[in-house]
């Protein structure tokens, strides 16, 4: 005989069982009741609430909030499904004072309530919707917006303090603000401290703020000029931000035209407030300056460019570390700096290496600088002209279409009374080239004066490089100029340039000038293409050139070829503007030893190059050409 036996579990589920169906009644009782409340509040709301009750307790919330009178033309639509909602139109607010200046006016705005408030007289909004509200700002100098401090807003703002990089606020002044959205609104700001107003339109927010004392994230869509703008601005912060004081922030705008972004500590009223990261990006900047209705001369070739950059506030300026920028393709990396010295003028100062840069960017860059000041543009010369520079460059490899230059260190300064660009140093086809620009002082309109030295440069290789045609001097030489011109430099042309050149090389040759072809020829007394009867070249021990520069016409002071046993001589002008040919010229001994087998010849040198046209002279004298 066997006995029945329960498992353990079972037993030790009887207990839990007793009390389980209790639970659940209860449970269901009290969803019930929440539910039925719930459904009756709102069925009972419209005999339980006044409209005009509502609409009088949001009239004086919003002009509580803002701190001017909020007046409310439309007729309230209140709903109680699924929650609580008032919508109120016409709405207009005005200044408290006698002239009661309209300040903005809003088509239509929306806000949750507390049902339960509402009942008891002491109705609170939340979750605001504005249709197309029109505001009109004033910017004062200070950088902050012209609004009362009145509301329960400015107060927030101006009672808000710091706790290191925390925010604090007095409880009695928090309240809860939820979520606003903005639908198609206008704004117009007008900046005192310019003189300029700003219209945006098409204006969309949604802006997330639980309470005042909470932090903040908003996204605004606008359309300034034709440009639609994107900003995104969160901050913990945010009623030191609208105080002007210090605090945590990011944002960022996103435009066709513009990208910035920052993400560090800063104000909108003090911009040496700012530390943190930044970065900005320039796709084509005459289309940018086009759209902001400026003009500055040679830009066209600086279209593209970015800067990207760790800020950190510093004595009268900004300190830039780990600058990444880009002109034009060209990237570089370095640090810079800007001072902000009471009495004086901003400086931009800085050091940047390329590993490749187009100097032709870099010269237009310079010229923008300079150009700034043109007649019919701005009478303080305009924001470029404000500012100064003192900045190093390096560069790997740089371009001065068509020549290429290596090892480059270059620089620019440009202050109140002088503006110089410098290459102190460079490779330039296996010799060295160096360089100095600079521009009148005054408005730099002036004019300006360049000096460029090239020494021990292959000009064989740069001469076949450049496919040059004509007998031109194939050989390792070096290159002297030095020209200035009255007009400004971004203006001056080759033939607007006086100043004088010089050019020296040893041994090399001097193709399509055959010396003993040319006295044949010269034997028939007719003039002849250089090109006809020189095939072969002049080789030369000795190379020296001198000529004056003016008015697009080369004068050649003196010009001698030193050749192992002839010289060439060459005298005369090269009006380069027309690329004619007016030129004297000899053929002789070099050695007057030997000038019974080489008599001197003197020749004339005219047509064009690269195709010059001989003709002989009678010869006056006999014998050696120096």
């Amino acid at each position: 005989m066997t006995t029945s036996r329960q498992p353990q579990w079972r037993k030790k589920m009887k207990p839990v069982s007793r009390w389980l169906p209790g639970i659940a009644r209860l449970a269901t009782v009290v969803l019930l009741v929440a539910l039925t409340v719930f459904v009756s509040l709102r069925v009972a709301g419209p005999y339980l609430i006044s409209t005009g009750m509502v609409r009088s307790g949001i009239e004086d919330a919003l002009s509580k909030w803002i701190g001017y009178n909020a007046e409310i033309a439309g007729r309230p639509v209140v709903e109680f499904w699924p929650t609580p909602r008032i919508t109120l139109s016409q709405i207009s607010v005005r200044q408290k004072t006698d002239e009661k200046k309209l300040l903005g006016t809003i088509e239509s705005l929306s806000a949750e309530f507390n049902l339960i408030d509402a009942i008891r007289g002491k109705a609170s909004f939340h979750e605001f919707h504005l249709l197309r509200p029109n505001l009109q700002l004033t910017r004062e100098k200070s950088g902050m917006i012209d609004w009362t401090n009145e509301g329960q807003l400015a107060k927030a703002i101006n009672a808000a303090g710091s706790d290191g990089n925390q925010e604090k606020l007095d409880p009695r002044l928090d309240a809860r603000v939820g979520t606003i959205t903005v639908e198609d609104g206008t704004l117009n700001v007008t900046d005192v401290a310019s003189g300029k107003s700003y219209h945006f339109e098409g204006v969309t927010a949604d802006v997330s703020w639980s309470k005042l004392s909470n932090p903040l994230s908003a996204v605004l869509i606008a359309r300034t000029n034709g440009l639609d703008l994107k900003l995104d601005f969160s901050s913990p912060s945010p009623l030191l931000v609208f105080g002007g004081k210090r605090a945590p922030m990011t944002a960022s705008l996103a435009s066709n035209l513009l990208t910035a972004r920052f993400d560090g500590v800063g104000s909108i009223t003090h911009l040496l407030g700012y530390s943190g990261s930044m970065a900005v990006t320039i796709p084509d900047l005459p289309a940018l300056l086009t759209w902001a209705d400026r003009s500055l001369p040679g830009v066209a070739t600086l279209k593209a460019f970015s800067i990207e950059s760790d800020m950190v506030s510093a004595d009268n300026g900004f300190r830039f570390n780990n600058v990444s920028m880009g002109m034009n393709g060209a990237s570089a990396t370095g640090a810079m700096d800007v001072t902000f010295m009471p009495g004086k003028r901003p400086k931009l100062g800085g050091t940047l290496a390329f590993d490749e840069m187009n100097f032709r960017s870099l010269f237009d860059a310079f010229a923008l600088r300079l150009a700034a000041g043109e007649a019919g543009g701005p009478p303080d010369g305009g924001a470029l002209q404000q500012l100064d520079l003192d900045l190093r460059f390096s560069a790997k490899r740089a371009d001065i279409a068509p020549f290429e230059l290596t090892n480059v260190g270059a620089g620019i300064i440009v202050s109140s009374n002088e503006a110089k660009f410098d290459i102190g140093d460079s490779q330039f086809e296996g010799g060295s080239l160096t360089a100095h620009l600079e521009a009148t002082r005054g408005d730099f309109d002036g004019g300006g004066k360049l000096q460029l030295s090239i020494s021990g440069a292959d000009f064989a290789n740069l001469i076949e490089r450049l496919q040059l045609k004509g007998p031109l001097p194939l050989t390792t030489g070096s290159l002297d100029l030095s020209v200035r011109t009255a007009l400004p430099l971004w203006k001056a042309g080759p033939a607007d340039v006086t100043g004088t050149i010089g050019f020296h090389a040893l041994s090399g040759s001097l193709p399509g000038f055959d010396a003993e072809a040319i006295r044949s020829k010269a034997a028939t007394g007719e003039f002849f293409d250089l090109s006809a009867v020189s095939h072969r070249s002049f080789a030369f021990d000795k190379f020296d050139m001198a000529a004056d520069l003016s008015d697009g016409v080369a004068t050649i002071r003196n010009a001698v070829i030193d050749g192992p046993v002839e010289t060439i001589v060459l005298t005369g002008v090269i009006p380069y503007k027309s690329s004619g040919l007016a030129l004297s010229g000899a053929i002789g001994a070099t050695q007057p030893s030997a000038s019974q087998n080489f008599p001197g010849l003197p020749f004339f040198v005219g047509g064009s190059w690269p195709d010059p046209v001989i003709s002989m002279v009678p010869a006056s004298t006999q014998g050696t050409t120096k």
